[in-house]
């Protein structure tokens, strides 16, 4: 199984989870929480019912995880809504690994949104602005056995512990021991069924959903900050049919989308990685990695997408595919069989505080940020990544400073503007368009690229889901009300 490997400092497989912060200050502007003293968890009251270990059954109260923790193969855990599960940030054991929630059976989150499920560390509301990507718990890991998942109505924050010998995830042979970090999910089997809807995955070193296997709808969540030194947003892999639809992804490390076909093997039941992504809307992909990593929409190996109807703002780069041009190559999509257009791509004139080492070095000064400008002619300039013989041909493309004028979406309340190189949340935030926005027209009708399950459905928890139908207007939401 291939994994994803990070340049992590050498310290990082002892990495301490209430440490200081290992982040450059040029990361983020000071919200005024750092002290010059090192920041640490509280401690955690002794008022909470504390569990570790094999877990089932419904929790209906709030509940402190002190170490590792297994919903075994053949049983259920409901998270009922309203519950907060806090996790110990200083890790199990005495090498401090981080605390994983193990999923080999199936586990139902059922918050709602008066009353969300909240998975996160006691005390993360104290944590200062360049702590929060630190890593404080493992994350959700469901296993060859987990047959459901449905995570609905619910808060996934703070995770991204580095995985160490001694985690669970390496006895199971999921990660490698000091090359990965915890993603907020992982899926494994290939026949597992998965819902994450409404909720919101945030403040993650790694993927906020790294997906190795399974059947899944990924719709109508909030992806927010996700990723220290590299981390997407979506992450598929082969052993995968996804539809992706109708989330916000903003400020993702990397990617709000890396579609892969990684380790694909037929025989073993592991197939082609099958995805449908459409109307979402990711904002900021790209800008927390200097050189050339980074972008928006990354589709390699194999796999097969109809990536289309999406709004991408002040991204790094357009879709990247790359090795399109050479047949048979190992990185290359199936471009045959797949559809990356009508996309709509959005720039501010801001410049970014950030500096570009290397290709796009400048003769040491501030590049000026944005599709518009970023590094010599924007979204619009030639990349050898960018298939412009079918990817992105009648997408809507800001090219140039008078292009972005006119295809600014007109958000109801968001500074396109902003620095993309910051991540803080706010939730005042209206991601709906006003009325004449140009993302209301030129989207595409979808008649031969139908969501997997939008008919369908997925079965779970007794309750069939189905994807939304694909909206005719590009990203997540359309006009406001």
């Amino acid at each position: 199984m291939k994994f994803r490997n990070y340049l992590f400092l050498a310290a990082a497989a002892a990495f301490t989870f209430a440490a200081c912060s290992n982040f450059d200050d040029d990361m983020t502007e000071d919200d005024g929480a750092n002290t010059g003293e090192e920041f640490r968890l509280p401690d955690f009251p002794e008022d909470v019912e504390t569990v570790s270990g094999e877990v089932s059954g419904n929790w209906t109260s709030d509940v402190y995880v002190d170490g590792h923790i297994t919903v075994p193969e053949g049983k259920t855990l409901t998270i009922s809504e309203g519950v907060t599960v806090y996790f110990n940030g200083a890790g199990a054991g005495v090498n401090h690994a981080a605390i994983e929630f193990s999923v080999d059976g199936n586990l139902y989150c059922l918050g709602t949104e008066e009353e969300p499920v909240t998975l996160t560390v006691y005390g993360g509301s104290t944590i200062p602005e360049t702590e929060k990507m630190n890593g404080y718990w493992g994350g959700i890991v469901a296993g060859l056995s987990c047959a459901e998942m449905l995570i609905d109505h619910t808060v996934i924050e703070y995770t991204g512990g580095q995985v160490i010998e001694g985690s669970p995830a390496v006895e199971n042979g999921y990660y490698t021991a000091g090359d990965d970090a915890y993603p907020q999910i992982t899926t494994n089997n290939v026949n597992g069924k998965y819902v994450i809807t409404n909720s919101v995955i945030r403040n993650g070193w790694s993927d906020g959903i790294y997906m190795m296997g399974g059947q899944a709808i990924i719709t109508g969540n909030i992806f927010s900050a996700t990723g220290y030194d590299g981390a997407e947003a979506v992450n598929v892999k082969a052993g995968c049919k996804v539809d992706v639809a109708r989330n916000i992804m903003f400020s993702p490390n990397t990617n709000g989308l890396k579609l892969s076909s990684s380790d694909q093997d037929d025989a073993a039941g592991r197939t082609q990685a099958l995805v449908c992504a459409y109307n979402n809307t990711v904002i900021n992909a790209g800008w927390r990695r200097d050189g050339e990593k980074g972008g928006s929409i990354y589709v390699e190996e194999n796999a097969n997408v109809s990536v289309f109807n999406n709004l991408l703002v002040n991204c790094k780069f357009r879709a990247i595919t790359p090795e399109w041009g050479t047949a048979g190559a190992e990185d290359r999509y199936d471009r045959e069989n797949s559809m990356i257009d009508y996309n709509f791509y959005a720039s501010g004139t801001v410049q970014s505080h950030l500096f570009f080492e290397g290709t796009y070095d400048d003769d040491g000064e501030t590049l000026s940020y944005s599709g518009v400008k970023f590094p010599y002619e924007g979204y619009a300039y030639k990349h050898d990544e960018y298939d412009t013989e079918k990817v992105d041909v009648n997408s809507k493309i800001a090219g140039s400073a008078e292009q972005a004028s006119e295809l600014d979406p007109e958000f109801v309340n968001y500074n396109i503007d902003a620095d993309p190189a910051l991540y803080g949340w706010d939730d005042s935030w209206d991601f709906h368009v006003q009325a004449g926005s140009p993302v209301l027209s030129g989207a595409y009708s979808a008649g031969d690229r139908q969501p997997y399950f939008l008919a369908s459905g997925l079965a779970v928890n007794g309750k069939t889901y189905n994807s939304p139908a694909v909206g005719a207007y590009f990203g997540a939401f359309g006009e406001a009300e």
